[in-house]
C-alpha cells in the first residue's frame, strides 16, 4: 500500500517542476516583453526628439563611438552574468563578489583602453571630434564595473518584475537627462552626457532598490578559477560577436559621410527591433530554460522547448513583418525629409532580421549547459564567414554589398548553428523550415512593393 501510495506523488513531482519552471518563464517572458516593449517605446520617443534637436552627423559621429563602446565591452567580455545564470555556485556570496571584483577591475581597463586608442581611431575614420567624445562616452564603462550582481541574481531565478521596474525608470530619466542636454549643448555631446550621467542613475538605483546581495570586494581563487575557466571562451566568442552585430558600423564608418552613417543608424535603429527583443528575452529566459530541462534528457523537454521556441519565432517574425512591408512609411511618419532614405534602408534590414530570428534561441542550449567551448567555435566560425561574405561586398559594391553578403553570410552560418544545436539535441528542422519558407515569402513581397526606395536609399 505505501507503495502504491507514494507512487503518484513521485509520478507528479517532475511535471509539477516542469509546471513551475514553464509559470516562471512565462512571467519572465511577460515582464521581459514589457520592459521591451516599454523600452522601445522611450527609446523611439526620444529619438525623435533629439532628431530634430541635432544634426544627422551628430547621430553618425555617435554611431561609430557606440560601436566601440560595444566593441570594448564585447573584446573584454568573460561572461559574467551567463556564469552566474548557469553555475551551482550561482548563488554563494563568495562566488558573486569575486565576479562583481572582476568586474570592477575590468572596467578599469575598458576605459584606459579607450583613452588610448581614441585618437589613433579619430585618424583612421577622419574624425577629430571622436578623440574628445569617446574616452569621455567610456566612463560609462568605469561605472558600469560596479553594477551589482543582483541583476545576474535576479535573472539566474527568472525573478525580472522589480528589475524591470528599476531598468525603465533609469532609461526614462536617462532619456530626459539627454534631451535637457540637447536643448541646452545642441551637439553630440548631449548624446555623451546622457549616456555617462544615466549610467550614474543605474548604479544608485540598482544599488538603493534592488534586493539581494549587497556586493564586497573579494578575490575568492576557487571562483576565480570557474569564473576564468567558463569564461575564457566567452571572451574568445565575443571577440568574434563584435564582427557579426557591430561589424557593419564599423566597416561603414570608412565608407560613409558621418551624416550618412547617421541616416543608416537610424533605419537599423528600427529594423533591428526584433533580433534585439530575441536577445532580450532569450538571455534572460532560455538559459534557465534549457539549464532546468535539457532537450536532450526527454522528449518531453524538446517538446517543452520546441513550444518555446516556437511562441519566440511567432513574435519575432511578425515583428519583422511589419517593418519589412512598411518600413519607408513609418519612416516618413516619425521623421523630417532629411531621414527619408532610411526608410529604404529598414526595409533591407528587417528583410535581413526575417532570416537571422529564425535559429536565435539554439545558441543557449550551449551556455545552459556550461558548453562554452562549443559556443566559441560556432562564433568564431560564424563571425569569419560574416567578415569573407561582407567585407568582398563592401569591397565591390559598397553599402548594398554589405547587406547582400550579410543576407547570404546567414545562409553560409546555418549549418553552423545547427551543429551546435545537435550537440545539444536542441536542433528542430521542422520549425526551421516552416519559418525560412515564411520568411522568403514576405522577403519577395517587401522587395516588390518598395524596390524604387530601396534601390534610391543603397
Amino acid at each position: 500500500m505505501s507503495d502504491q501510495a507514494s507512487s503518484p506523488g513521485e509520478g507528479d513531482a517532475p511535471s509539477a517542476a516542469k509546471r513551475s519552471v514553464a509559470s516562471r518563464a512565462l512571467g519572465s517572458g511577460a515582464w521581459s516583453v514589457l520592459n521591451f516593449g516599454t523600452g522601445q517605446v522611450l527609446r523611439l520617443a526620444s529619438n525623435l526628439i533629439l532628431t530634430r534637436l541635432l544634426m544627422p552627423d551628430d547621430f553618425g559621429l555617435m554611431a561609430l563611438v557606440t560601436s566601440f563602446m560595444i566593441g570594448l565591452t564585447m573584446f573584454s567580455d568573460v561572461g559574467f552574468a551567463t556564469s552566474i545564470m548557469q553555475s551551482k555556485r550561482g548563488d554563494d556570496p563568495d562566488f558573486l563578489d569575486t565576479a562583481w571584483t572582476l568586474k570592477i577591475i575590468r572596467g578599469v581597463m575598458l576605459f584606459l583602453t579607450a583613452v588610448v586608442i581614441s585618437w589613433p581611431l579619430a585618424q583612421f575614420y577622419d574624425a577629430p571630434m571622436f578623440a574628445y567624445v569617446f574616452p569621455v562616452t567610456a566612463l560609462s564603462l568605469l561605472l558600469g564595473g560596479f553594477l551589482p550582481t543582483r541583476m545576474d541574481s535576479a535573472a539566474r531565478h527568472m525573478q525580472i518584475g522589480r528589475l524591470t521596474v528599476l531598468e525603465l525608470t533609469n532609461q526614462l530619466i536617462g532619456m530626459l537627462i539627454t534631451i535637457a542636454a540637447a536643448l541646452i549643448l545642441q551637439s553630440v555631446w548631449a548624446l555623451v552626457w546622457g549616456n555617462v550621467l544615466g549610467t550614474i542613475v543605474q548604479l544608485i538605483t540598482y544599488h538603493l532598490f534592488l534586493p539581494g546581495h549587497v556586493n564586497r570586494l573579494r578575490m575568492e581563487p576557487a571562483a576565480r578559477g570557474e569564473l576564468i575557466h567558463f569564461g575564457k571562451w566567452i571572451f574568445l566568442s565575443t571577440i568574434c560577436g563584435f564582427m557579426l552585430f557591430q561589424g557593419d558600423r564599423v566597416i561603414l564608418g570608412r565608407v560613409l559621410t558621418m551624416e550618412q552613417l547617421g541616416i543608416y543608424n537610424i533605419g537599423q535603429f528600427l529594423a533591428t527591433v526584433p533580433a534585439v527583443l530575441g536577445a532580450a528575452i532569450g538571455g534572460r529566459i532560455f538559459v534557465p530554460m534549457y539549464r532546468d530541462h535539457p532537450p536532450g534528457e526527454s522528449a518531453g523537454n524538446f517538446r517543452f522547448l520546441s513550444k518555446a521556441r516556437s511562441l519566440l519565432s511567432l513574435v519575432l517574425l511578425f515583428g519583422a513583418t511589419i517593418l519589412a512591408l512598411t518600413g519607408p512609411w513609418i519612416v516618413d511618419f516619425l521623421y523630417d525629409a532629411r531621414y527619408a532614405l532610411a526608410g529604404g534602408i529598414l526595409v533591407a534590414i528587417a528583410c535581413i532580421q526575417l532570416l537571422q530570428v529564425i535559429p536565435i534561441s539554439y545558441d543557449y542550449s550551449a551556455l545552459a549547459a556550461g558548453d562554452s567551448r562549443a559556443f566559441f567555435i560556432m562564433q568564431s566560425t560564424r563571425a569569419a564567414i560574416y567578415a569573407v561574405f561582407v567585407l568582398i561586398g563592401v569591397w565591390f559594391a559598397g553599402l548594398p554589398g554589405l547587406l547582400l553578403g550579410q543576407a547570404l553570410s546567414l545562409f553560409a552560418c546555418y549549418p553552423v548553428q545547427v551543429w551546435l544545436a545537435r550537440r545539444h539535441k536542441a536542433w528542430d528542422p521542422l520549425h526551421d523550415g516552416i519559418a525560412l519558407a515564411y520568411a522568403l515569402a514576405v522577403i519577395a513581397l517587401a522587395m516588390w512593393l518598395h524596390h524604387g526606395i530601396v534601390s534610391a536609399a543603397l
